[in-house]
C-alpha cells in the first residue's frame, strides 16, 4: 500500500473518532478496506449510512470500490447513493478523496434520495402495465438458515415481493410481483453469497432451480404480504398450496422433488 493511503487511514480515524464510526477492517497487501459509518439527512429525518471503502494496492492512482447498506433504506436507495458516490469519483482526480466523498454525500444525499424515489414511482407505473407474476424456485439447503431467512426477507420487502418460503425437507420460494423485480430477486439469489458452505465460509447458492417463472392467473389475487412457513409433510405443502388456489402449481412442479 501507498504511505498516502496509510496516512489517509490515520487522518480518518482522527476526523471519525466517536465510537463505531470508524472501521479499519481489512489491511493487507492486495488493499486496505475501511467502514465509515455517518449519518445524512434527507428531509427532516436522520438517516444511518455505512459507507464501505475498498482501497486497491495502487490506490489513490486506482478508484476505491464503493458499497452502502442502512436499515432506513431500501436496497435500490442503497444502491443508488452507491451509483452517485461511484459518478463522483470519477470527476475527481487521483489522490485521497474517501473523506470528501463522505462531506460530499452528507451534502448531496437529500437530492440523490429524492431523485431515487422519483425512479421508484415510474417503475411501479411501468410495473402496473407489465403486470404481476410469480416464479417458484427450489433450495436444495440452507446450512445458515436464520441468517439465510432474514437475507430472503429484506430482499422480498426491498423488492415489494409477497409470497412464501416454505422450509423443511423441501425449501421452496414461492413470488409473487412486479416481473423485473421477481428477476432482480433471481438475479441477487444467484450472485450475492447468501450461505455457507462446509468449512463455513460464505459462498453463493450455486443450486437453486427456478421451477417455473410465468404471469399470474386473471383469477387469482396476488398474496398480501410475504410469509415463512415451516413445512413437516408433504401433506401440509400441497395444503398450503390448495390454500392459496395455487394447487396445479403444486401438481406440475413439487411431486418430482418429494
Amino acid at each position: 500500500m501507498s504511505t498516502e493511503a496509510l496516512d489517509e487511514m490515520d487522518v480518518l480515524s482522527s476526523i471519525y473518532c466517536e465510537k463505531d464510526e470508524f472501521e479499519l477492517l481489512e489491511s493487507a497487501e492486495r488493499g486496505l478496506v475501511c467502514r465509515i459509518n455517518t449519518v445524512a439527512e434527507s428531509g427532516r429525518k436522520k438517516i444511518l449510512l455505512s459507507v464501505t471503502f475498498h482501497l486497491p494496492s495502487d490506490y489513490p492512482n486506482s478508484p476505491p470500490d464503493i458499497c452502502v447498506s442502512s436499515e432506513d433504506l431500501s436496497r435500490k436507495q442503497c444502491q443508488d447513493v452507491k451509483n452517485n458516490l461511484v459518478d463522483r469519483v470519477r470527476t475527481l482526480a487521483p489522490g485521497p478523496m474517501v473523506h470528501d466523498l463522505v462531506m460530499w454525500l452528507q451534502e448531496n444525499f437529500d437530492d440523490i434520495i429524492t431523485t431515487s424515489s422519483s425512479s421508484s414511482v415510474q417503475n411501479e407505473q411501468e410495473a402496473d402495465v407489465e403486470g404481476t407474476w410469480m416464479a417458484l424456485l427450489h433450495l436444495d439447503h440452507m446450512r445458515s438458515k436464520t441468517k439465510y431467512i432474514k437475507l430472503i426477507e429484506k430482499w422480498t420487502s426491498d423488492l415489494e415481493l409477497t409470497g412464501r418460503l416454505y422450509t423443511g425437507k423441501l425449501i421452496l420460494i414461492l413470488l409473487q410481483g412486479a416481473r423485473r423485480n421477481i428477476k432482480e430477486y433471481i438475479h441477487l439469489q444467484k450472485t450475492v453469497k447468501v450461505d455457507v458452505d462446509s468449512s463455513g465460509k460464505r459462498c453463493k447458492e450455486k443450486m437453486m432451480s427456478v421451477l417455473c417463472e410465468l404471469p399470474l392467473s386473471g383469477h387469482l389475487n396476488q398474496m398480501s404480504s410475504f410469509e415463512v412457513k415451516e413445512i413437516a409433510s408433504p401433506e401440509e405443502l400441497r395444503g398450503e398450496f390448495e390454500a392459496i388456489g395455487l394447487s396445479h402449481l403444486y401438481q406440475e412442479f413439487v411431486p418430482s422433488l418429494v
